[in-house]
């Protein structure tokens, strides 16, 4: 069994309106000095499969086709 994380976010210059948010809601609870808040997604994956170079292509396409949106995200994976 292979675990592993895939993690998106969105890519430089697009906006992001949920991490100004964040952003202003933690200057507003206190926290000064924070900012460039990006927000992102992560999965966290069981994959029933031995093969680690096998893993990979398919979580690669699990990401092309349903994790990220690759026209405005971007994706990392890392396996365990």
């Amino acid at each position: 069994m292979i675990k592993a994380r895939v993690t998106v976010t969105l890519k430089n210059g697009v906006l992001d309106p949920q991490g100004k948010a964040i952003e202003g809601a933690l200057g507003a609870l206190g926290f000064d000095g924070v900012g460039q808040v990006r927000q992102g997604k992560v999965f966290d994956l069981q994959l029933n499969s031995a093969d680690k170079a096998g893993a990979e292509a398919d979580l690669k396409a699990m990401c092309e086709k349903l994790l990220a949106n690759t026209v405005i995200e971007n994706y990392t994976i890392s396996l365990d």
